[in-house]
């Protein structure tokens, strides 16, 4: 099927094009180019590549690790509302039974396909995780790091394991980032009490970055610059950002950006409770409320977020005071330079799927397509 989609600004790895369309064939896109005199339609304010969501929990009422018919679908769809073309539904802490049969259904939604976000696999969020910043983790259950356990997760994936978060100061974290890099996975670093120096250690071992940067690890002191200052400071390290503003002060997400402009991934975290009207939800078999949309512990702790990826995008631009084209890439190109998939999205380039997003001038989302095929919203 050939198709072409028309903007007045389209964005590109460069920047912003004016007045210029996509060449779109079976789902890939094949041109870029002006568009030709005389022709006054557009399809879009702004063409933009579509999010791609690396750390998701759940959303629209239903959880990853919920054993229920459909439950990825629903949040495929949840997601694509939100400008998501792809993304990776997130495991919590949980009897390693719990996560295998989560993994395994993530790897047959991976690989079967279906309708909205494209799942790219399995981030892994937990249990390998110390007590102190636990977050909403039950502590319980956390469990130490052995090469023939994390061997067993990545076959009962079929191989669609794409991210482990681990606290690096747990022992054989070192020796497990290694070997989990030469499978090629990614790992991010969290809900831990390393210091600097253990962090500096676990990206020198190959580690990729920060899970949710701030929070779940120790924070940034002038004599102590801990996991946060590792973060900022490390070229190799790349930090995931909740932005929504109660997860992160706009002063830390400016200070994220001073830092790491290039290095920022926007999250959501989001669980069940995203898209859903306040009341009660779950999140690691622990009862949790939301009100107002941040949803809290028994204890008042944070327990995931109900952000969009496309309220994200606009937060930054409000709070952190970056750029339009900046803050998109944060949610886009840079979630793909992360996993390694920038080949095949993550911009609008000649050669890539075409996941594209139709935005406003207000960076509201107006419409959405995955791999050339325009979804409702």
């Amino acid at each position: 099927m050939s198709q072409r989609l028309r903007a007045r600004r389209l964005l590109t790895e460069q920047g912003w094009l004016e007045d210029h369309q996509l060449r779109i064939e079976d789902g890939v896109i094949t041109a870029i180019e002006p568009i030709p005199a005389g022709v006054t339609t557009r399809d879009a304010e702004l063409l933009c590549p579509a999010y791609i969501d690396t750390h998701d929990h759940g959303g629209a009422g239903v959880d990853v690790m919920d054993d229920a018919p459909d439950v990825l679908d629903t949040l495929a769809m949840h997601k694509a509302r939100e400008g998501a073309g792809a993304f990776l539904p997130t495991t919590v802490t949980a009897p390693l039974e719990t996560i295998h049969a989560a993994l395994t259904r993530i790897a047959r939604r991976c690989q079967s396909g279906g309708p909205g976000a494209q799942v790219l696999g399995s981030y892994l969020e937990g249990p390998y995780f110390t007590p102190q910043n636990k977050g909403a983790h039950p502590p319980g259950l956390f469990r130490e790091l052995e090469i023939p356990e994390l061997d067993a997760l990545i076959a009962v994936s079929q191989n669609t394991l794409r991210v482990v978060a681990l606290a690096p100061e747990k022992p054989g974290a070192l020796r497990a980032i290694r070997h989990l890099k030469q499978r090629g996975i990614r790992v991010m670093l969290g809900h831990s009490a390393a210091t600097y120096a253990q962090t500096r250690a676990a990206f020198d071992a190959g580690a990729d970055g920060l899970v949710h940067c701030y929070n779940g690890m120790t924070g940034l002191h002038h004599r102590e610059p801990g996991m946060v200052g590792a973060g900022l400071t490390d070229k190799r390290a790349w930090l995931e950002l909740i932005a929504d503003g109660h997860h992160v002060h706009p002063g830390a997400m400016q200070l994220c950006c001073c830092c790491a402009k290039e290095r920022v991934v926007l999250i959501t975290d989001a669980m069940q409770a995203a898209g859903m009207p306040d009341g009660q939800y779950s999140l690691c078999g622990e009862e949790v409320m939301m009100q107002n949309g941040v949803v809290r512990t028994a204890s008042g702790g944070l327990a995931g977020s109900t952000l969009s990826l496309d309220a994200a995008v606009r937060n930054m631009v409000e709070h952190a005071g970056i750029t339009a084209e900046d803050a998109i890439h944060m949610a886009s190109l840079h979630p793909a330079r992360l996993l390694g998939i920038d080949r095949h999205l993550g911009s609008l380039v000649p050669g890539k799927r075409a996941n594209i997003i139709a935005l406003g001038g207000d960076l509201l989302l107006q419409q959405i397509w995955i791999q050339g095929q325009a979804l409702p919203l």
